[in-house]
């Protein structure tokens, strides 16, 4: 178990703030020396240690120096980091679980509202803390691009660790995994750890679906408890295997398409316009359309152009897709605003749905709304902007009785 140079995982620095750097030493004998700085030690200093003492005796260490450099940690994340370097130092593949919050632990609906979906870094704890109080419908934990390669192994630990203990309010608790093979090891931190759905990057086969699927069965301990999938569409082939993506396996509740990657791997440049990818995200619209599945459309970058982003709503509101990710919570309300149903269009299915019910009371089998036919389709359309309308606050869960009231 001997190491030949301390070992680290974390973060320190001076703008570091609410993560930690833990470094680890396996040693032949003198017990167990561990060094603490910490910008609370006074406060918490006697707790911190007492964590790391827990730690080491899990792991059955006697003998080590030990590193700690505090800049405000929580204890899940202190936690996560000394499992990390002791298992990175030591080989150990057990597995140092803190408490789970009875609601992390709880499954999401397939087909709830995903309008909103905000990107935090899986390696940056401070972004965690308090990221449910921005309301958005989906928060991504990502393992991926925004994690660097040499720090992937300890965000693992950090991104099991915030899906186990910290209150992502009602946001539904995403990751966004490596690309596939790579992603695969990155499953077991998350499977049976709160996880509701997981971003697939770069999907360019109905077959990375079913070996992530495969994956999760051979790990997960509740099969009954049903993990989504969205594929995110990143390049020319995914684009035009969209609709195998959309239909390889029914936990698939939506498809995402990736703008930056897309253009790059076309070797054109992403403009404000959208010209160059409009066939591909034509084509993924109608995949998911056909598929029975949303459509999430690509993140928009300028976070300080809220005018472009409303544009880019509408225009993509416009062609099928019915959420955006987003990389600051500023973008969140304008999403929830703009994806959500105009007044004119609730007001109409308003009238379809009364309509509706006016008819099913008489026992008619057609409905009519003044002199047109309403269709089926029609109906059902209407019943899903009433839903949205009501989920969003812009209409009232009661507004039939309050629509009587005014009549």
């Amino acid at each position: 178990m001997d190491s030949k140079e301390m070992l680290f995982c974390g973060n320190a620095g001076d703008k570091v703030r609410s993560d930690c750097r833990i470094g680890f030493l396996a040693t032949r004998d003198g017990g167990r020396k561990i060094d603490l700085t910490s910008k609370v030690l006074v406060m918490f200093g006697e707790d911190i240690m007492k964590q790391a003492n827990e730690i080491l005796d899990f792991y059955g260490i006697e003998n080590c120096e030990m590193k700690i450099e505090d800049a405000g940690a929580l204890e899940f994340v202190l936690a996560a980091r000394m499992e990390a370097v002791i298992r990175k130092a030591t080989g150990s593949d057990k597995e140092f679980l803190m408490p789970a919050l009875e609601k992390n632990l709880e499954g999401s609906p397939k087909d709830r509202f995903r309008f909103s979906r905000l990107y935090l870094p899986g390696n940056t704890p401070h972004l965690f803390i308090n990221a449910g109080i921005h309301n958005p419908d989906g928060l991504i934990l990502d393992l991926e691009d925004a994690v660097a390669y040499d720090k992937k192994y300890e965000a693992s630990f950090l991104v099991r660790n915030v899906l186990r203990c910290v209150d992502l309010a009602d946001a539904e608790r995403m990751v966004r995994i490596n690309q596939i093979p790579r992603g695969l090891d990155d499953l077991p931190f998350i499977v049976n750890h709160g996880v509701n759905l997981i971003l697939v990057p770069k999907c360019e086969s109905a077959d990375q679906i079913i070996a992530v699927n495969d994956k999760i069965a051979e790990l997960s301990d509740n099969k009954d408890r049903k993990i989504w999938l969205m594929p995110i569409i990143e390049s020319a082939l995914g684009v035009m295997k969209a609709y195998e993506i959309a239909i390889a396996a029914d936990n698939v509740v939506a498809l995402a398409i990736g703008l930056e990657d897309y253009t790059a791997d076309m070797g054109v440049q992403r403009t404000r316009e959208g010209k160059e990818s409009f066939f591909a995200r034509n084509m993924l619209t109608m995949a998911c359309k056909a598929a029975g599945i949303q459509a999430i459309d690509s993140v928009y970058s300028d976070v300080d152009d809220t005018e472009g982003l409303i544009n880019a709503i509408k225009e993509s509101k416009s062609i099928g897709f019915t959420g955006m990710g987003c990389i600051h919570p500023r973008q969140i309300r304008v999403i929830h605003e703009y994806y959500g149903p105009e007044e004119a269009e609730i007001e109409k299915a308003k009238r379809i749905v009364l309509a509706f019910d006016d008819a099913t009371a008489k026992g008619l089998g057609v409905v009519s709304l003044g002199s047109k036919m309403i269709d089926p389709p029609v109906v059902k359309r209407a019943l899903t902007t009433i839903d949205v309308a009501i989920n969003t606050g812009k209409l009232s869960a009661n507004w039939k009785e309050e629509t009587n009231e005014e009549v």
